[in-house]
């Protein structure tokens, strides 16, 4: 129970009244003319929610209000003219008797706070306790008195409130805050001593995927269980810390100062939990899950020379990028960081200041490449972002175009193409000669997650007066791993209004042809790889050959791509090709080339 300030002051006047008139051995007359009656304030002190009692120079209790009696569950007669030792262990009477002491030594009311425990076994509990000398009229000390209030559960919130700000809810684990005190820590430690250490950034492959189909609450769960798995493997001097999301970290110090022996120390942990992780299923309420990580590994005496400001920064940004490298080369794997990635690093910081810049300038452009029919007729065409760069050169779209999916910047970049491809439609729509063309866009995963997605379209169709029937959105495997059936309605949303859409690189994923049975799709294309060898492998013949059997059982359009040679446009047209396109028929170039394709039929 809290107790009031002018409570608390209530009380501490009411016990000096108490010890002054009442046990200094006033009489009864000259009480009862100065002051209101002993009874009264014992009464007074009862219902004051704190621990109230007055001792006297011997520290024997020489007064106790109920909140004591109750403390000790001992009648007001066994307490009084008992000192602290006879209720508290040791150490806590010791600590006692010292404030005590200082109160009456030093004749000055303190503030203090105590943790009193009872006996042995017991939990302590925490008391702020004022304390102050009794004098009586002459000024001399003749005891104190003191007022104590348990803070006990204040003092549980504030450890859970500092423990939270450092240590991630769900698995308990040290988090970021913590992690790069840690670090910062380690690296003192690293130039004292010399011994190197590494951080380990290990990221769940697939957990989004996971939370989606399986839900959060499993989400959690494995987090738990993988949090247990990686602390198995931790040495006395490692942290393990959950940076948030499916990413974990191990700080790893004290590897020693030989960098050969270091290296494949490192490697040989990392492996080990990359093994811990994924050697036995985690069991998710009754369902089994094989997890797996890719992890990325720095040492720190790759940043320790370096003019980092923040090498504990420093640190995690370069283990991130040697994750990113396990992603990149197929997941479930270890990756450490070399200074090729540094640069690489740089490149892409680097691009992706350009492409904010060249969307403010206005140096992008579009190439259409086009696609024909058996007969070498254009079709329409598809619309290809390029950048020819003032300074650096044309910059290959391979390149700016992953920049741009890693940053973000992909939305501007997909909306801005968006925009040029519904302007130039739009103008082929005006011309007798290209109106029936129809041009197709490429759309990023990210594009299609927007919220307001169905909306960006639709309405810069409406802003460029483009024919929505002659627009294809081309849309890879990627756009459906996530949120199925909301990429499901928005694409039947803008069908509704015309627009078409076509699945790209057909063959190079694993569920395609569920994608073509529940998706409105009116068109497919072969991927390239298949096309480039068809003349020399038969599997891909073979494949060819069923894809376009399929395509004419579902009522789809079939586009075969990149094709190069005459010879390959004879032997898919033998396949049963009717869609064609690739350098044969031209490169990717001006609006204005598209309808001067000609392919002589042999």
């Amino acid at each position: 129970m809290a107790v009031t300030r002018d409570a608390l002051w209530l009380a501490m006047i009411a016990l000096a009244v108490l010890s002054t008139f009442g046990l200094r051995g006033l009489s009864r007359r000259r009480t009862q003319q100065r002051m209101v009656s002993e009874r009264s304030l014992s009464a007074l002190l009862d219902d004051v929610g704190a621990y109230v009692y007055i001792k006297d120079l011997d520290l024997r209790y020489r007064y106790v209000n109920r909140k004591v009696v109750e403390w000790f569950g001992r009648p007001v007669d066994s307490i009084l003219g008992l000192r602290d030792q006879d209720f508290f262990d040791s150490a806590t009477a010791e600590h006692l008797r010292s404030t005590d002491e200082r109160v009456l030594q030093q004749g000055q009311r303190i503030t203090v706070e105590e943790q009193n425990r009872q006996q042995a076994g017991q939990l302590p509990r925490t008391f702020l306790s004022v304390k102050q000398p009794l004098r009586d009229q002459q000024g001399r000390i003749h005891g104190l008195c003191g007022i104590s209030t348990d803070i006990t559960d204040l003092k549980l919130s504030e450890q859970k409130i500092r423990h939270l700000a450092v240590h991630d809810s769900l698995t308990g684990l040290p988090n970021r805050t913590l992690l790069l005190d840690r670090i910062h820590q380690a690296f003192q430690h690293f130039g004292r001593s010399r011994s190197d250490g590494a951080l380990l950034f290990i990221d769940l492959d697939h957990f989004k995927l996971l939370n989606d189909t399986m839900g959060h609450a499993k989400g959690d769960l494995l987090l738990k269980q993988v949090a247990a798995r990686l602390g198995r493997c931790l040495r006395q001097d490692d942290t393990l810390a959950r940076l948030g999301g499916d990413e974990f970290v191990l700080l790893a110090e004290n590897l020693g100062r030989d960098f050969a022996d270091v290296t494949v120390g490192v490697k040989v942990l990392a492996e080990r939990l990359r093994h811990e992780l994924c050697a036995e299923p985690m069991e998710l309420d009754g369902e089994q899950y094989f997890a797996s990580a890719s992890i990325g590994v720095a040492l720190m005496s790759y940043v320790s020379g370096g003019t980092s400001a923040s090498p504990a920064d420093e640190l995690l940004k370069r283990a991130d990028m040697a994750m990113y490298e396990a992603k990149a080369a197929g997941r479930n794997q270890v990756k450490c960081f070399d200074p090729s990635m540094q640069r690489a690093l740089h490149r892409r910081a680097e691009l992706e200041f350009l492409i904010q810049e060249g969307l403010r300038l206005g140096q992008f452009q579009l190439a259409y490449q086009p696609v024909v029919d058996e007969n070498g007729g254009v079709l329409g065409a598809e619309a290809l972002a390029r950048w020819p760069h003032p300074e650096k050169g044309a910059i290959a779209p391979g390149e700016f175009i992953a920049a741009a999916e890693t940053s973000g910047q992909i939305l501007a970049l997909g909306a801005w193409i968006l925009r040029a491809a519904c302007a130039q439609l739009a103008a082929w729509g005006r011309s007798v000669d290209t109106r029936e063309l129809t041009l197709s866009v490429n759309i990023s995963a990210r594009q299609v997650h927007q919220y307001d997605f169905v909306e960006q379209v639709a309405e810069v169709l409406r802003q460029s007066g483009a024919d929505p029937r002659r627009l294809e959105l081309e849309l890879t495997e990627s756009v459906f791993a996530h949120d199925f059936e909301i990429v499901s309605e928005k694409m039947r949303s803008l069908q509704r209004i015309g627009v078409r859409f076509s699945l790209d690189d057909f063959g190079t994923g694993y569920s395609s042809l569920t994608y073509l049975k529940r998706l409105p799709f009116h068109q497919i294309k072969i991927d390239q790889s298949f096309v480039r060898d068809l003349l020399h492998d038969e599997n891909d013949a073979a494949i060819i050959r069923a894809v376009l059997i399929l395509g004419e059982s579902l009522g789809l359009e079939v586009v075969a791509e990149g094709v190069e040679t005459a010879a390959h446009f004879q032997a898919l047209r033998h396949l049963g090709g009717r869609r064609f396109q690739g350098y044969l028929f031209g490169r990717p170039g001006r609006a204005e080339e598209v309808r001067r394709t000609a392919v002589p039929v042999p």
